[in-house]
């Protein structure tokens, strides 16, 4: 009975069909959301990456801003504290040493008591000690310097012209009075009164500057660490936004519409948003979801001519169950009749008959018994997996043993010697499990070798949730090349004279052991003799002992 050839499937190289209003021709998508054009074509990890230099270098130029700062401060802080304050300070202790030596010269020249030479000379020493501090306060400041000469020189000038001849003197009375010398070195020391006055101008005009300097460069510093620490807080905003708006949102966009398409909403275009690998990732599963269609509409096609193939079928298989009803009852019994009819023909007429005729009844009858042996062989291989389909677990070696005795007039003849590996118990079914065990050790004495003494011998192995047998003779073998045709039903390799049977044995088993989801097939480099290999599902039973046995 013919059957509806299946639709033709495109082939996954194929374009895949597209929607009636989609543009082909149409250029890739442009970016979105006000995106420039050369910003659009920027994938997720060119955006990552500008996103961390940018944030980097504005970090980079802060930290800097704020280095140069401290570093700033710390320098005018330094000039404050090291210079300008303890230059003011050794300025005042100059100028308290120069009264010191004025009063005490002043008390000498009216007294002319030697003890007021006393603060004059710890004024020279507080003057050298002052003089110097101040010099080493002042470094490279020359203006102060230059104040710091004027002073000194006009206080040396003083000394030497009005303080060393009312020192010299000598002691235990007044120095004489002299007016015009007391309103000289009035004027002389009233103009180094006037030089430290400015000296110390200057200095408070130069620490008044530092401190303003430092009040500003301090009012700078909290604005840059401000900035800093309000950029640093900001920046994971930012940048959860952006990540948020630019990756976040377009996925999310794009895992809803994938999950209204996995829920059968196939007509639901996938939207195209964000960074440009984005938007590809989007446009692949939208080609993808309109791949879906395409293949969906052929499943629905595949699947309207695959149930008129399924009731073809199952036509066909009543046709079949009626065929096997009538080559099982109707067939049967012509043949029988032409086969008893000859016998009787040849038992009543052999006086009457030559020996050719006897020959020729003969040849009638083997034909009519080989007919019925093939029909019954045909019946055996159409009930694999139809008629037996009763699933329970099955000891193999009582199937093996069941087997064994059964062949064993075949297996004392040959002088055969069988033995056997731990068999398993397997799920399956019992008939046709003991059929498969059956045929594979009959063939096994059947095609033996008279050249050398029959063993055979059957293996088995557990690997993972599989059993892995074999059945390994040492008769006649199987050619490499005929390792195929031995499962083909009636393809027989050598003359029914040589060997009988109809060539169906093997044909069963790869029935048998497909039916039960396992393969068979040919060790084409086992030598001498055949081994037959085949695998069956395991039943998570554990093994008997392994143990060899005869």
């Amino acid at each position: 009975m013919s059957v509806p050839a299946p639709a033709h499937r495109p082939t996954p190289d194929a374009a895949p069909a597209r929607r009636p209003d989609e543009d082909t021709t149409a250029p890739a998508q442009a970016p979105t959301r006000g995106t420039s054009r050369r910003t659009g074509r920027w994938t997720t990890r060119r955006w990552l990456t500008t996103g961390v230099c940018v944030s980097l270098l504005l970090l980079t130029v802060l930290s800097a801003l704020g280095a140069w700062v401290l570093t700033h401060s710390t320098q005018i802080n330094t000039r404050l504290v090291d210079h300008s304050s303890p230059a003011l300070i050794a300025s005042v202790r100059l100028e308290s040493a120069l009264v010191n030596q004025e009063t005490g010269v002043r008390g000498y020249e009216l007294t002319g008591d030697s003890a007021f030479l006393e603060p004059y000379r710890s004024g020279l020493r507080d003057q050298t000690r002052a003089g110097a501090t101040l010099r080493q306060a002042l470094g490279d400041d020359r203006r102060s310097a230059a104040d710091l000469d004027l002073v000194l020189a006009r206080a040396d000038s003083w000394r030497a012209q009005y303080v060393r001849p009312i020192v010299t003197a000598p002691a235990g009375r007044p120095v004489p009075a002299d007016p015009a010398r007391a309103l000289a070195s009035k004027a002389s020391f009233d103009s180094l009164r006037t030089a430290l006055v400015t000296q110390q101008r200057h200095l408070e005009t130069e620490r008044a500057t530092a401190r303003a300097d430092l009040q500003g460069v301090r009012t700078l510093r909290n604005w840059v660490f401000s900035t800093i620490a309000v950029l640093i807080l900001a920046l994971p905003g930012m940048i959860f936004i952006g990540l948020r708006r630019g990756i976040t949102s377009p996925l999310e966009q794009l895992s809803r519409d994938a999950r209204l398409v996995a829920h059968g909403d196939f007509t639901r275009p996938v939207t195209s948003e964000g960074p440009a690998d984005v938007r590809k990732l989007a446009d692949d599963v939208d080609a993808m979801r309109r791949r879906l269609v395409d293949e969906l509409s052929f499943t629905e096609d595949a699947r309207t001519r695959l149930d008129e193939q399924a009731a073809d079928l199952r036509r066909s298989n009543a046709e079949l169950e009626q065929f096997a009803y009538v080559a099982s009852h109707d067939l049967q019994e012509p043949l029988r009749k032409v086969a008893s009819f000859c016998q009787l023909l040849q038992r009543r007429y052999a006086e009457q008959l030559d020996e050719r005729a006897g020959q020729y009844i003969h040849f009638a009858v083997d034909g009519a018994t080989r007919m019925q042996t093939l029909i019954n062989d045909l019946l055996d291989f159409s009930r694999v997996g139809r008629m037996h389909n009763q699933t329970a677990t099955v000891d193999l070696q009582e199937t093996f043993d069941r087997t064994v005795d059964s062949l064993s007039i075949a297996i004392e003849d040959a002088d055969a010697r069988i033995t056997h590996d731990a068999l398993p118990v397997l799920t399956g079914d019992a008939t046709q499990l003991t059929m498969l065990v059956q045929n594979l050790l009959g063939n096994a004495v059947k095609f033996r070798d008279p050249e050398r003494p029959l063993r055979i011998h059957l293996g088995a192995e557990r690997r993972g949730d599989t059993w892995h047998f074999s059945v390994t003779d040492s008769g006649i073998g199987i050619e490499p090349e005929h390792a195929e045709r031995v499962f083909i039903i009636f393809q027989r390799l050598h003359t029914r004279e040589t060997y009988g049977g109809n060539g169906i044995g093997l044909a069963v088993c790869k029935k048998i052991v497909e039916f039960h989801g396992g393969t068979i097939a040919v060790d084409p480099h086992h030598a001498p003799g055949a081994r037959i290999t085949f695998t069956l599902p395991a039943l998570d039973i554990p093994a008997q002992a392994p143990a060899p046995q005869a």
